[in-house]
């Protein structure tokens, strides 16, 4: 049963392919008001974490964000899947590295770089357009499906323009690969943290609470620089990612520092431009008091 549920997932995913674009932003807007006003779809989720977040924000300011959001994960979405069978061409055209170069002396050292991404404006994009755009071999971590046969077209149609996908579990692997070829290893670190004793606590948006500690764990350990993925939409369906440095050594930052830095400039991004961030995801909903660094 789950084998003929792909094929018809594929299936609808290959017509979505045939959808232009302008057409494809009418079925956008057509969805976003539907998980806004019709299905509700975690409003509470979101409404609470944009209060906590903009304190001083009104309810037609909250309201008028959490329009716009909707809209930015519908098309997030839908590209998404339009994507799995967008043309190379198409993708460069939509989605533009803005400073390969910035990369070019870590490659000629044959040195791999970490980059931390975050849910910000269209990341999925991101995994088909940044490997052909840089010189190093672009890594990625994903989570697999339950489908099988869901989860290997998925892998397939993301890895064609060059990325490299290693599972949650095969993390080790992917470093293993990195320590002998020069790889730009790119990590999603605006997660909550499952594990809230091994989290790292920084200050964000005016709150001590935990980031993922897995990154710097990474970058410390195998003294790698690390550059954040700065991703932003110019227009509808076009979007640039300008790679910004946050540690050139591993060695010398006091533990936390980069987590930090990671958090501070993800803060300063939504700020400015807030409903392109994922409100959605439950990222305040352990209680850090209790972690052993949580200060009096």
């Amino acid at each position: 049963m789950q084998t003929i549920g792909a094929y018809f997932a594929i299936l609808f995913f290959r017509l979505l392919a045939l959808v232009p674009f302008p057409l494809l932003y009418i079925k956008s807007s057509g969805f976003a008001f539907v998980l806004n006003h019709l299905a509700t779809y975690r409003h509470k989720v979101v409404d609470a974490n944009l209060k906590r977040c903009f304190p001083k924000f009104d309810t037609k300011q909250i309201r008028n964000v959490r329009q716009n959001f909707y809209v930015n994960l519908s098309d997030i979405l839908l590209e998404g899947l339009k994507g799995l069978h967008m043309s190379k061409a198409s993708i460069h055209k939509r989605y533009q590295v803005l400073n390969p170069e910035i990369l070019d002396s870590y490659f000629q050292k044959g040195q791999s770089v970490i980059c931390l991404a975050s849910h910000y404006a269209n990341w999925e994009w991101g995994i088909l357009a940044v490997d052909s755009q840089i010189k190093h071999q672009a890594i990625s971590i994903y989570k697999t499906l339950s489908n099988k046969t869901l989860d290997r077209y998925m892998l397939k149609q993301r890895q064609r323009f060059g990325m490299m996908l290693f599972a949650m579990e095969q993390t080790k692997q992917a470093f293993e690969f990195a320590s002998k070829h020069p790889s730009a290893i790119i990590l999603a670190a605006d997660q909550s943290p499952s594990d809230v004793s091994k989290s790292i606590l920084v200050n964000f948006f005016d709150e001590t609470i935990g980031f993922i500690h897995g990154p710097e764990a990474y970058a410390s350990k195998t003294n790698t620089p690390v550059l954040y993925f700065d991703v932003q939409r110019i227009r509808r369906g076009y979007y640039t990612l300008e790679m910004i440095p946050l540690s050139d050594k591993m060695t010398d930052p006091k533990p936390g520092a980069i987590t930090q830095a990671y958090a501070h400039m993800l803060e300063d991004i939504v700020r400015k431009k807030p409903s392109d961030w994922l409100w959605s995801h439950r990222r305040w909903k352990h209680d850090y008091t209790k972690h052993p660094n949580y200060p009096n």
